[in-house]
């Protein structure tokens, strides 16, 4: 009996509120007021929630349009201001062995002909009235030059000055109104920032390459005789030398120079001088055409933890004078091979480079208090500074 009952209320409960739903979507208003007010203000409810949501997802995807997805403007900025350059130069072939037989020579000739080499590179337009930095690799020893601008302009240009010991150079090209590149600040940068690298790759054209700063102040690497290398993972290749090594925003932070690499391509380790280096060296070469540094005839040497326990050496920083020119302002002002340099007019020195470094921005003709340890004793003479020689090409 009980069972019965259940069951006739459970079917018209049922029935009961398939009626009400049927008649709330389809005949609203035949319901009583209460029920038709709850009836509409459900789906109010329900538009307001994914009003909200999508005001949500709104305010994201605005965080998401602001975010730097893109590096494309810092591109653009410069890119306009690098440009390819391409250059010749006249070579003599030496006579080999098979041209010595004199059947060949009617046919071959004696093979110590001229022969005319070309090369490419890459370069930095620095100023609107056509003075372009690049390396002193790329336009050593060449008889003519010529630079490729991104607007596909060619030009002729001419070399105001050279630095082999940075392995940077100053061209002149007769145009104004170029885009320069605007100068970064290289003393904040810091390892893992985004950078760019513009150049011409294998002469393919322009291109832009993306990683980050791997290093900071990198040295003792060979290249040059003074060195502060940038270190990137951007892919730098043949035909990048000279190029930008640009941040985000597409301001100059150093000059691409070098790789390492065991094929001839990239694998990631590139270095670039940086762009404070770059705009010193480009300043005197404007100004004077040729850089001038401090000098005073030694030959530095590091300290080694070996060296340092071999000779019981009282520090492990400074420079060694393992070597002396005779008659230099080092011999004359009374240094002698053994003394360990510590510092110059109270800069530390701790190491060949630091010493390099700082003798080089000493002002040939002045006199500078240099400290040394000798024989476990602090020992500080006057030196007159001289001029550092250029270095022979």
């Amino acid at each position: 009996m009980l069972r019965r009952l259940w069951l006739v209320f459970a079917q018209t409960v049922t029935v009961v509120l398939a009626v009400a739903f049927t008649t709330a979507t389809l005949r609203p208003e035949w319901l009583p007021q209460r029920l038709h007010e709850a009836t509409q203000q459900r789906p109010a409810r329900v538009e307001s929630a994914a009003a909200a949501s999508s005001s949500d997802s709104a305010k994201h995807s605005g965080a998401d349009a602001r975010a730097p997805l893109s590096y494309s403007e810092g591109a653009q900025r410069a890119t306009a201001a690098v440009v390819n350059i391409f250059t010749s130069k006249t070579t003599r072939g030496s006579a080999r062995p098979l041209f010595g037989e004199p059947s060949l020579r009617r046919f071959f000739g004696d093979g110590t002909g001229e022969r005319q080499a070309n090369s490419l590179g890459s370069g930095v337009i620095v100023s609107p009235d056509g003075y372009v930095l690049t390396n002193d690799h790329v336009v050593e020893g060449a008889d003519a030059i010529e630079v490729l601008m991104a607007d596909g302009t060619r030009a002729s240009a001419r070399i105001i000055g050279t630095d082999p010991e940075t392995d940077l150079a100053v061209l002149r090209v007769d145009a104004q109104g170029l885009p320069a590149i605007e100068f970064g600040d290289t003393d904040s940068a810091r390892v893992g920032d985004v950078v760019l690298a513009v150049g011409n790759p294998f002469g393919v054209g322009q291109t832009v390459t993306m990683g980050i700063i791997s290093a900071l102040g990198r040295t003792q690497l060979g290249i040059n005789t003074f060195e502060n290398f940038i270190q990137t993972d951007a892919a730098i290749n043949p035909g990048n030398s000279g190029g930008a090594l640009v941040d985000a925003d597409g301001r100059l932070l150093g000059i691409n120079t070098a790789i390492y690499s065991r094929t001839g391509g990239s694998l990631g380790i590139g270095f670039a001088i940086p762009a404070g280096t770059a705009r010193q060296v480009m300043q005197q070469i404007i100004a004077t055409g040729s850089v001038t540094r401090g000098y005073i005839g030694v030959e530095p040497q590091d300290i080694t933890p070996e060296l340092a326990d071999a000779f019981r050496l009282p520090r492990k920083e400074g420079a060694i004078v393992a070597g002396m020119i005779r008659g230099s302002p080092a011999d004359r002002a009374g240094v002698r091979v053994g003394d360990i340099l510590v510092d110059v007019d109270g800069k530390p020195v701790t190491g060949t480079s630091s010493m390099l470094d700082i003798i080089a921005q000493l002002q040939p003709g002045t006199t500078a208090t240099f400290r040394f340890l000798r024989d476990g004793r602090t020992v500080e003479l006057p030196v007159r500074v001289g001029k550092r020689p250029a270095v022979r090409q």
